[in-house]
Formats: structure tokens, C-alpha cells, sequence
């Protein structure tokens, strides 16, 4: 998708989230409604025509454009590479978990014990292997998409396996918002693709909530972490029981 594509649809999205129909930017800037239809379904729109939209609908221009550099297409994973450079390194790994979830550097310097320049530093790194661009004043935008996914059976979920997955289910999950279930069922190879498309739409939602939440001050949010597998298993236990 091209600039100009991202920044009609972020200008788009922005109208709809305040209520303005192409009907009533069109009465706002002096043009036919047609002409604002064609305007956005031809993505035919000058900068200074662009300037005059945010300013009559209170959309500041800056957000526009900060819309479409979020929305530029974005992989979904990170390579085997830096995966492994991430794991090699415990506090970089900290740190961009924390940057997946949106932290700034003060955030992560008053809760974890890294200096500012320590951090400042493993920023720069993050964005030498991709994950994020640094920014000016120590911002930074992801360089992933909402989507993202660690590697099947890559470095970060071999090393979640051996560090995480123990101290996770140690847990009593009796707190507000959280559950754990362990369910068998004997299902058809079909539906347990369709079981398996669906925790796919979960880990989707779950993404949307997170974006969803961001709007909201730090003290407001809470860290959640949803674990989620599905195969063909049985306790070992169990196995040595059977006939």
C-alpha cells in the first residue's frame, strides 16, 4: 500500500471514529458530497486540501500522519536471527516484551532495575535488529504488526519452555480476569482445524484489545499473558496405563 493510501485511510478512520459522514465534512469545506466520495475513493487528495479536512473536522494533522506510519505493512514475526539475538541477551529480552506492550522508557526504568542509559541502549539495539524504531527523546514506533507471533518452536518459545511455562502455571489463576481450563475431547482431524482457527481469531481479539487499551494512562491497565496450546496429547502417566 502507498503513502498516500495509508494516509487517506487513517484520515478515514479518524472521521469515522468522531461521527463525521463524507455528508457533513462535504458541507464543512464547501464541496458536493460526490466530490468528498471521490475525493477518498480515488485518493486523489492534495496536501493542502488534506490540511483543510483535519481542520474542519478538529483531527489534528499530526495524528493523521502518525496513523499511517502505524498502519504501513509489517511482518508478523521476527527471523530466526533475531530471535536468537534476543535470547541472548536476558535484559534485551525484557525489554522488548515491554516494548510489545507499549512501555516507555520511564515506565521500564521505574519498574525493572536498568538505568536509563542501560535501556537508552538496549532501545538502539531493538532497532538495529528491527523490532522497533527509535524515535527522538527515546520513542519509538514497532516495526511489527498488531498481529505478531513469536516463532513456532523458535529461540523465544524454546527459551519460554524452559524459564516460563513452570513459573506461569504455578499460579493459583483465582484472580479478577483470570481462568484456566485443561479439557480433553476426542475430535474429527476437521474440527480440531476449526478448534485451531479459532484460538487463532482469539489471539486476534486479544490483539485488538491491547491496541483498544493503550488510550488508556498506565494505571489503568494491568499485565495479562494468555497461554495457549492445543495438540494431540496425552499425560505420560496416563500412556503407561494403557493396554
Amino acid at each position: 500500500m502507498s503513502s498516500p493510501d495509508l494516509i487517506l485511510d487513517a484520515l478515514r478512520a479518524r472521521l469515522r471514529a468522531a461521527g463525521i459522514t463524507y455528508k457533513t465534512l462535504a458541507a464543512r469545506i464547501g464541496v458536493s458530497e460526490s466530490s468528498v466520495k471521490r475525493m477518498f475513493g480515488q485518493k486523489d487528495m492534495s496536501l493542502s486540501r488534506l490540511a483543510e479536512v483535519c481542520q474542519a473536522s478538529g483531527i489534528a494533522l499530526e495524528d493523521v500522519l502518525r496513523g499511517a506510519l502505524e498502519n504501513r505493512a509489517k511482518p508478523d514475526a521476527l527471523t530466526l536471527a533475531q530471535e536468537t539475538s534476543l535470547v541472548a541477551n536476558p535484559r534485551l529480552l525484557l525489554v522488548a516484551i515491554c516494548c510489545l506492550g507499549h512501555w516507555s522508557l520511564e515506565q521500564i526504568v521505574e519498574t525493572y532495575r536498568l538505568t536509563e542509559a542501560e535501556c537508552v541502549k538496549l532501545l538502539a539495539e531493538l532497532d538495529r535488529l528491527g523490532l522497533i524504531e527509535l524515535k527522538p527523546l527515546n520513542r519509538y514506533l514497532l516495526r511489527v504488526s498488531n498481529a505478531f507471533r513469536w516463532l513456532p518452536d523458535g529461540p523465544v518459545q524454546h527459551y519460554f519452555r524452559e524459564h516460563v511455562v513452570g513459573d506461569y502455571f504455578a499460579g493459583r489463576f483465582d484472580g479478577a480476569g483470570e481462568t484456566l481450563m485443561c479439557l480433553p475431547a476426542r475430535l474429527s482431524h476437521a474440527d480440531a482445524a476449526e478448534l485451531s482457527q479459532r484460538i487463532a481469531a482469539l489471539a486476534e481479539e486479544l490483539a485488538r484489545l491491547h491496541q483498544h487499551s493503550r488510550r488508556l494512562s498506565a494505571g489503568e491497565r494491568e499485565g495479562y499473558t494468555l497461554l495457549l496450546g492445543f495438540r494431540s496429547w496425552e499425560l505420560a502417566a496416563f500412556t503407561a496405563l494403557r493396554r
